[in-house]
């Protein structure tokens, strides 16, 4: 029974990023004269058999991608599982957050300039919520003015971004920690317990802007990504989407290697991770993947 709800969950998930691409492709396949994204996504929640998956969600982690008349806009978030303990759901809160980010990028209300102000606008309409949704998260958005051919980055705790070109890492976002294993993150604590928990603001994130060119090749993944699958790993997966901007099937299948990829490594105990590398480096004696919620963005530029 188990393996037929494993194969059931693995195929509603690779299932989720081709109707991803295939959304993304119909508004910007036209746009020739200027770059683009072509994007995929796959990922898989910690508790396959019984985690969320369906679009825009693996687990407690949440993504999106779209578009405006002059701007690719791609994100991630990753949920606090912490809050479960307290009965509140980790993934309602970066749901939300990432919704609100595409919603506000499709009506047009948000700065080419400014991914950070587009974090917080969502961050705020959340706070503001009629009914709270209660909880954490870290967050990554990138924006890609098509104009300017310039890409724009905010990012707040550890969820980031990795752009490779020519075979290289060429930007690489790096983690906000507060201490080990405890990142910046966005808070709507419940009444009360405003002392208690982390709160940090969105102006709080790391920004960027750089120039992108065709074939630049992006991630934009949760920590289940980065704390489990070493660099030079990902740089050699990265480095296979090249040339694939043309070819949709093969872009999905580099996603899903790195999806499956991170997900078999998070529970593999006898493994060096880099999360057991940072561990120990902060006087943990740790050895093992990380498991957890699995988001993979993958991006290429075209034009």
């Amino acid at each position: 029974m188990s393996i037929f709800w494993t194969g059931r969950l693995l195929s509603r998930a690779l299932r989720n990023g081709l109707s991803s691409f295939s959304s993304a492709a119909e508004l910007n396949v036209s746009k020739t004269n200027q770059p683009y994204l072509v994007s995929v996504v796959c990922g898989f929640p910690k508790d396959i058999a019984n985690g969320r998956t369906r679009k825009g969600q693996f687990g407690d982690d949440a993504w999106f991608s779209t578009n405006s008349n002059s701007a690719d806009v791609i994100g991630v978030a990753d949920g606090v599982g912490g809050w479960r303990a307290y009965g509140i759901d980790p993934g309602e809160f970066s749901s939300y957050l990432m919704k609100t980010c595409e919603r506000l990028v499709r009506m047009g209300h948000f700065k080419l300039t400014e991914p950070g102000d587009l974090l917080a606008k969502s961050y705020y309409e959340l706070l503001e919520h009629k009914k709270p949704i209660l909880g954490s998260s870290t967050a990554c958005v990138m924006i890609l003015d098509r104009s300017e051919s310039v890409m724009r980055a905010a990012n707040i705790g550890d969820s980031g971004y990795m752009v490779v070109r020519g075979g290289r890492v060429i930007h690489r976002s790096h983690e906000q920690q507060h201490y080990f294993n405890t990142p910046y993150q966005l808070s709507l604590p419940p009444p009360g317990h405003d002392r208690n928990v982390l709160s940090d603001r969105p102006e709080s994130a790391e920004t960027s802007h750089f120039s992108v060119e065709c074939g630049d090749v992006i991630l934009v993944a949760t920590d289940g990504v980065f704390d489990n699958v070493p660099e030079p790993v990902l740089v050699a997966e990265m480095r296979r989407a090249q040339d694939f901007a043309g070819n949709t099937e093969r872009l999905q299948a580099v996603a899903n290697s790195i999806a499956w990829m991170a997900r078999n490594l998070s529970f593999d105990g006898c493994y060096m991770s880099p999360f057991a590398k940072s561990a120990r480096q902060n006087g943990i004696d740790a050895i093992g993947g990380k498991p957890d919620d699995i988001t993979v963005l993958l991006a290429i530029v075209a034009l």
